[in-house]
């Protein structure tokens, strides 16, 4: 099994360079989320956009929290290692979006069957009566820009590092100025007398937030299944496993290989086609009683030269 410290030079670099970006993100965000809030006022769209910001905080924080975990070495209770601390940091992630998401449609909904209708008022400001909706507006323009830039920088370092919270954090980033263009939509048709227009916004919002965290959702739920790994943008079967997959048959032919994922890393293992893995007999001499629990007995490859002695003797 590979530790950190194998990683090639280049994986190391990738990841310094997203948790600096992490943290700048995590530095902007906050900004936008305090700028929001002095400005949510009465609005529906508003309200969603700001708690949007604020849910935009967890991808960074957990991304941060699982790079330091996953670095841990394995102990007793946690042999093998930390690496799943990236599946449950994306799990986290996608239920919080998921959570949201279905909360805030739901309120949208209501708003627009109980027809209520949002004002937005003014203020004096250096003798002028200002609408409040410009600062709204405003505010919703300072959101969308910071964030789309980062997250552009950040899709590449994902795809690179196959780190799926990396990428939610810089899909989310990227995607913002929907969420700030509803918005402003929204405040311009309370100014125009659309009372609608700011609950439809928001419900719009919401159904970007909410899909989001369903599609995360079954990807975390595959991982943490052991299922086979996914691809980083969807839910099929990564090339990487495929090709892992297809090259170790060739080199074990009449073996099952069995691929699952760890955070941003693979295991895989071989396993006889026509018998158990681990006989009844041999669970029994290791297990006792309990032998009903031990379904499988691995041996992990430590180098090319030992997964070359282990295909020459899996075809004797």
């Amino acid at each position: 099994m590979r530790d950190r410290q194998d990683l090639p030079e280049d994986i190391v670099e990738a990841l310094n360079r997203a948790r600096r970006l992490e943290w700048w993100t995590i530095g902007f965000i906050g900004s936008i989320v305090i700028v929001m809030y002095f400005a949510v006022g009465s609005s529906q769209a508003m309200k969603s956009a700001w708690t949007e910001d604020m849910l935009s905080l967890l991808p960074p924080i957990l991304f941060l929290a699982a790079t330091a975990v996953e670095r841990k070495e394995p102990t007793e209770f946690y042999p093998y290692g930390f690496h799943r601390a990236g599946s449950l940091g994306f799990f986290a992630s996608a239920m919080a979006l998921t959570a949201m998401g279905a909360y805030l449609l739901f309120e949208a909904v209501m708003t627009l069957v109980s027809r209520e209708h949002p004002s937005v008022g003014s203020t004096h400001l250096f003798g002028y009566e200002i609408w409040l909706g410009w600062f709204m507006m405003a505010a919703l323009l300072y959101s969308v820009i910071p964030p789309v830039i980062l997250g552009r920088r950040k899709k590449k370092l994902a795809r690179e590092l196959r780190d799926k919270i990396l990428f939610t954090d810089a899909d989310m980033n990227a995607a913002d100025w929907q969420t700030g263009a509803a918005g402003i939509v929204g405040i311009i048709g309370i100014g125009l007398g659309y009372w609608w227009a700011d609950a439809a916004a928001a419900g719009l919002i919401s159904f970007s937030i909410l899909n989001d965290g369903l599609r995360n959702l079954r990807t975390a739920f595959a991982e943490l299944m052991d299922g086979a790994p996914r691809k980083i943008d969807a839910a099929e079967i990564s090339e990487t496993a495929r090709k892992i997959q297809s090259r170790l048959k060739k080199r074990n032919p009449g073996h099952r290989i069995q691929i699952r994922q760890t955070g941003r890393y693979i295991r895989a293992v071989i396993v006889p086609d026509a018998q158990e893995a681990i006989s009844r007999e041999n669970a029994e001499a290791l297990a006792d009683k309990d032998a009903w629990q031990l379904t499988e007995v691995s041996r992990a490859v430590s180098s090319s030269a030992d997964l070359a002695s282990t295909s020459s003797n899996h075809k004797r």
